[in-house]
């Protein structure tokens, strides 16, 4: 652990809000971590039927759609340019957990 991690914890140590925080975010990333092996789980299966029945594994224009509906249904604070970054390293995540990269 560095200096900056063990001096941010050791002088916050009763910190209510921080702690409080610190479990808010851990179950967030809890949860993302459930959603993203469903979403793994159904792809993969997705995948499988695509091999059998000789249809093609990527379809580009569909994952720029994709994407671009997400950019658009955002409300929140993360930028248009965040959520096409987190959601172009998550295809590719999962499609590096597919075929084993």
């Amino acid at each position: 652990m560095g200096e900056q991690s063990r001096m941010s914890t050791e002088n916050y140590p009763s910190d209510e809000t921080l702690a409080a925080t610190r479990r808010e975010i851990n179950e967030i990333d809890q949860k993302l971590l459930e959603l993203l092996n469903r979403r793994l789980d159904i792809v993969r299966t997705l995948h499988e039927h695509k091999v059998r029945a000789g249809l093609p594994l990527r379809d580009m224009a569909r994952e720029e759609s994709m994407v671009e509906q997400l950019v658009e249904a955002n409300t929140g604070t993360l930028s248009p340019a965040g959520v096409r970054r987190f959601f172009t390293h998550l295809l590719d995540l999962i499609r590096e957990e597919i075929h084993g990269a």
